[in-house]
C-alpha cells in the first residue's frame, strides 16, 4: 500500500461517535429534495439520544428528518428560521421542553408518530408552535385520554391536520366548549400533589370541627387601632391640663401626658365632685370626661389615698382650687 495515496471522504471527517449528533455526522448524512420540493436532510437511523450540533447545517434546510432514533426529549435546536418540517418518528419522546419552538419559530410540520407521549400536559409546550398545521401523535398513549382531540385542536389554534385527519369546524367549536380557559383545560391533564393546598385544606376542616372561629379579617383589626389613635376632646384636654399643673410627682406628669395624646384618663384617675355633691365619680378609661361646661366644677384627685373625707383641711383647699382652674381657662 502506498502512503501518496489519498485519504477517503469519511476519514477526513474522523471517527464517527455512536449515538451522537456530531457536526461529521451531519456532513456525512444525505441531502436532497423531498417530494414536498423541500431541501431536506437525512439523519434517520442512527441511535441519536439527543438534538445537539444542528448548528452545522447553517440553516440551510426546510426539513430534517430524525426518524428511528433514541430521543427522549424535544430540545436542543439551534436558530433555524428556514426550518418548516420536523419529521421524530419512532423515537422514544416522552418530554417537548418549554420554549423548543422559539429558535424554530417557522415550523409548520411536526411528525411525532409512534413515540412516548402520555398526557395532556405533555403537550401543552406545542400551543406555543403558532404556525403549527400539521400535527400527528398516532402510536403515542396520550391518544387514549379522554378528549384528547379536543385538547390539542384547543391548544393548537391554526391547526389543520391532526393524526392525518382535517380538523373540522364543529370540533374547533366544541373543543371551545370543552376547554374554555386553561384552568379548566389543566383539570384534565396528570393529577399532581400539592402539599400546601392539602395542608391548608386539613388546618381548616380541623377548625371547624373543633367550633374555633374564623380568623378576623385583616380590615377590622385595622378598625381598632384606627380607634386607639382618635385625639382627645377639647373637653378632655382642659381636664388633663388642669391636672398636669396640679400633679406633685414626675410619674404622674408622665401618665397624665400619655393620657393628654390618647384622650383617655388613667385607670386610678377620679374626678370628685364638689363638696355638696354626695359622692365622687370615677372615671375609667374607657369612660369619656364630663361635659365641663355644663356639670359643676370637678376636683381632681391624683392620689386618693392623701384625700381627706370630711372635705375640709389644706389638701381639701388645693384641691377645690383645682376645680376652679379650668373655668378660668376656658374663659381665656
Amino acid at each position: 500500500m502506498s502512503f501518496d495515496q489519498p485519504r477517503s471522504a469519511a476519514g477526513s471527517l474522523g471517527p464517527r461517535l455512536l449515538g451522537r449528533l456530531t457536526a461529521e455526522l451531519i456532513l456525512r448524512s444525505g441531502q436532497y429534495l423531498n417530494p414536498l420540493q423541500q431541501y431536506e436532510i437525512d439523519l434517520r437511523g442512527n441511535k441519536i439520544s439527543a438534538i445537539e450540533n444542528l448548528g452545522a447545517t447553517e440553516n440551510q434546510f426546510d426539513s430534517i428528518d430524525l426518524s428511528d432514533n433514541a430521543i427522549v426529549r424535544l430540545e436542543g435546536f439551534p436558530r433555524l428560521l428556514r426550518l418548516k418540517q420536523l419529521l421524530l418518528n419512532n423515537n422514544r419522546l416522552a418530554r417537548i421542553a418549554k420554549g423548543c419552538n422559539e429558535p424554530i419559530p417557522n415550523v409548520e410540520t411536526l411528525i411525532l408518530t409512534n413515540n412516548k407521549l402520555a398526557n395532556l400536559q405533555d403537550l401543552d409546550p406545542l400551543a406555543a408552535f403558532t404556525k403549527l398545521t400539521m400535527l400527528s401523535l398516532v402510536g403515542n398513549p396520550v391518544i387514549e385520554r379522554p378528549n384528547y382531540r379536543l385538547y390539542v385542536i384547543s391548544k393548537c389554534k391554526a391547526l389543520k391536520v391532526l393524526d392525518f385527519k382535517k380538523v373540522k369546524l364543529k370540533e374547533r367549536e366544541e373543543s371551545n366548549k370543552v376547554f374554555p380557559t386553561e384552568e379548566a383545560a389543566a383539570a384534565h391533564g396528570a393529577n399532581t400533589f400539592d402539599a400546601d393546598a392539602e395542608y391548608e385544606a386539613q388546618t381548616q376542616a380541623a377548625q371547624q370541627g373543633a367550633g374555633q372561629p374564623a380568623p378576623a379579617q385583616p380590615a377590622k383589626a385595622v378598625a381598632a387601632p384606627a380607634a386607639a389613635r382618635k385625639g382627645p376632646t377639647p373637653e378632655q384636654l382642659i381636664a388633663i391640663k388642669a391636672a398636669i399643673a396640679n400633679a406633685a410627682t414626675l410619674d404622674e406628669i408622665r401618665r397624665l401626658e400619655e393620657a393628654l395624646t390618647t384622650g383617655h384618663l388613667p385607670s386610678e384617675f377620679v374626678i370628685a365632685a364638689p363638696a355638696s355633691a354626695p359622692a365622687a365619680v370615677e372615671v375609667s378609661a374607657q369612660d369619656p370626661l364630663p361635659d365641663m361646661e355644663t356639670s359643676a366644677p370637678a376636683v381632681a384627685d391624683v392620689d386618693m389615698a392623701d384625700a381627706p373625707t370630711n372635705g375640709t383641711g389644706p389638701e381639701s383647699s388645693e384641691a377645690k382650687a383645682v376645680g376652679d382652674k379650668p373655668e378660668e381657662m376656658a374663659e381665656g
